[in-house]
């Protein structure tokens, strides 16, 4: 492994060749290293990840894993992938070859996680625990597919935590009424949260609103993007999923209000800016205080969407068209989601099929 020492400009280099994934034979030159095994090192390292074998530590793969998903990932779904990685499971199987990591090295991890608590001494989140554990999964998962590792100890080891919360809250119609009457009649923010009550959109779909995306004439609000803010920029990126592009009817109670503040926006503002020019901590933080001004339960900013979708449940809609106001990708994912708001729908069925049947025979 030869490795040089760089006299113009103080330290160590290497210069080596390496064969690529598709079988070229290329040079690679890496410099600024402060000592001659450093420079080794990395040389031994960068070979390592390049023969396909998973003699490689856990962080080889996970860095070599990262690199795939960077170009592939949304910004924000690469930073989450990244930060739990990074901090949730490193720490631990950092320098463990990943071909001698074995089911119970797993079921140690999973119990520290478990055993976790905050200085409020609060445990991880089931739903926390699970995306923790499914970055965990995919890792080896990749090893599996493109290094030759024979099977992920994470999967033979079994998950933990849930993908969804175990409890979902909503408001009624009257709880919201009550949540509206305590904004102030002029405040952007009261729009806002009539926008995610009366149509379901998602918080990132609803910041990324423009007034070119309003058909006022045909009562329309086409969502095309959806806006996040990472570190320390704003970024409008394609909607979740393909479903998640669509255009959502409007209320004429709402479409008049909207109306009404796209016509004041526009006065100083261009038309393709966003409406609604904060983040969502700022509605996070708008919707807590005015829970509390109120009087009425706390809920998070997504229960929103979901009070609208129990809406339409209640009024008796179709779990399809639920799904395609939503912009859910499947409607098993509406089921999913809201199936347990559908047995009182079913004792309604029978109560109108046991009426039919009395009314024929």
């Amino acid at each position: 492994m030869p490795v040089y020492k760089n006299r113009e400009r103080k330290g160590w280099y290497c210069s080596f060749y390496y064969t690529d994934w598709n079988g070229k034979r290329k040079r690679k030159k890496k410099e600024g290293f402060p000592s001659k095994k450093a420079a080794r090192d990395y040389e031994a390292a960068f070979l390592t990840q390049h023969t396909n074998c998973c003699e490689m530590t856990f962080r080889m793969l996970a860095e070599l894993y990262l690199d795939d998903c960077r170009n592939r990932c949304k910004p924000t779904s690469f930073y989450e992938k990244t930060y739990l990685i990074e901090t949730k499971i490193l720490p631990y199987f950092e320098n463990m070859p990943v071909n001698e990591i074995k089911v119970s090295t797993v079921r140690f991890w999973q119990n520290e996680l478990l055993s976790h608590r905050s200085k409020n001494g609060r445990p991880y989140s089931d739903t926390y625990l699970k995306s923790i554990h499914v970055q965990l999964s995919a890792v080896f998962n990749y090893g599996i597919r493109y290094y030759d590792l024979p099977s992920n100890p994470a999967a033979l080891c079994g998950s933990i935590g849930q993908k969804k919360a175990a409890a979902m809250s909503f408001w009624t119609i009257d709880e919201f009424r009550h949540f509206l009457s305590c904004l102030d009649a002029e405040s952007p923010y009261r729009i806002i949260f009539e926008l995610l009550f009366w149509t379901g959109i998602r918080s990132g779909e609803l910041l990324a609103l423009s007034a070119d995306n309003f058909d006022f004439a045909r009562g329309l609000m086409h969502i095309t993007h959806n806006y996040c803010r990472l570190k320390g920029q704003d970024l409008l990126l394609a909607p979740k999923t393909s479903k998640s592009i669509r255009s959502v009817t409007l209320p004429d109670f709402l479409a008049d209000e909207l109306r009404s503040y796209v016509r004041k926006f526009l006065t100083a503002h261009r038309s393709d800016e966003r409406l609604f020019p904060v983040s969502k901590y700022y509605l996070n933080k708008a919707l807590k205080s005015g829970c509390a001004e109120a009087g009425v339960k706390e809920i998070r900013l997504h229960d929103l969407r979901h009070s609208h979708a129990s809406l339409l449940i209640e009024l008796g809609y179709s779990p399809l068209l639920i799904a395609e106001r939503l912009g859910h990708d499947k409607i098993e994912t509406t089921l999913q989601i809201y199936s347990h708001l559908y047995p009182n729908k079913q004792s309604d069925l029978a109560f109108h099929l046991e009426t039919i049947h009395n009314s024929t025979f």
